[in-house]
């Protein structure tokens, strides 16, 4: 079942948003629990959004603006971008997560659904199909970009054992203890507090649940560089403006690169 844009809200709740919940009640006691995940923003404290200086709301905010601005060429200029060796790291990265036939995996940033899509065809359609079953809940924070994972989810036969649910990585709408496994591809260095959604990623893996996060980082050997900084700032957003309409994003996109803590 697709559970779309169930996103929790502080201080209310939509429940009009909510597919197959069993009684309101049950919904509002779910959402007094959580309420002390509850994650607040200010402009008050400052961030970094590429190498400008901004209130957290702010970032918050440019964010959720460039993810909907670059939804629907998202996965071609991916492919643009690193001549399709991304297709090649997320392989790497589900071998190296190995799911097994009943993990529960929630990914984070997930939107379009790659990581997803992976788990679904790594465990199977046998694990996918039995009873407590693997899974994967694909968590974000964007509605275009889960609008995006929906359609191709059902382009690609998923239609069994993936969920799409919309909220915030400091706030996320779990029960403590819920999965097995935890991954966030290419996303964590767009949130505005990474230590808070590292702490709820604690708090909703099981015991000796796994996480696992891909990133962008430094270029090594250090020789190679200068010729990285000039694919990065010469050509890819002048290939976002050409390939999607935007220059902007694209340019914010490898300038958070840089602003995130090296290996």
């Amino acid at each position: 079942m697709i559970l779309r844009n169930a996103l929790r809200l502080r201080g209310s709740l939509d429940l009009s948003r909510f597919h197959n919940i069993n009684s309101i009640t049950s919904s509002l006691l779910h959402q007094q629990k959580f309420a002390r995940q509850a994650s607040t923003y200010s402009d008050d404290k400052t961030t970094h959004f590429g190498f400008k200086n901004v209130g957290e709301k702010e970032k918050k905010e440019a964010v959720l603006g460039v993810f909907h601005s670059v939804a629907d060429s998202y996965d071609l200029m991916n492919d643009a971008m690193s001549l399709g060796v991304h297709r090649v790291w997320k392989d790497a990265f589900m071998k190296k997560l190995d799911p097994g036939p009943n993990t529960k995996l929630l990914d984070v940033a997930g939107g379009t659904g790659d990581i997803s899509f992976r788990f679904l065809d790594y465990v199977g359609k046998e694990a996918v199909n039995k009873d407590d079953g693997a899974s994967v809940t694909v968590f974000d924070i964007n509605a275009s970009m889960l609008k995006v994972g929906e359609a191709r989810a059902s382009e690609l036969g998923h239609t069994k054992g993936i969920s799409f649910v919309q909220g915030d990585a400091q706030e996320l709408p779990f029960e403590d203890n819920t999965f097995d496994c935890y991954t966030i591809a290419f996303g964590i260095r767009n949130v505005v507090k990474i230590d808070e959604a590292l702490k709820e990623a604690h708090r909703v893996l099981k015991p000796g649940g796994r996480f696992m996060c891909l990133e962008f980082s430094k270029v090594k050997p250090q020789e190679l560089e200068s010729l990285y900084d000039l694919y990065s700032f010469q050509v890819i957003p002048p290939m976002g403006k050409i390939l999607a309409g935007d220059w902007d994003s694209y340019q914010y996109l490898v300038e958070s690169i840089r602003k995130f803590p090296d290996q």
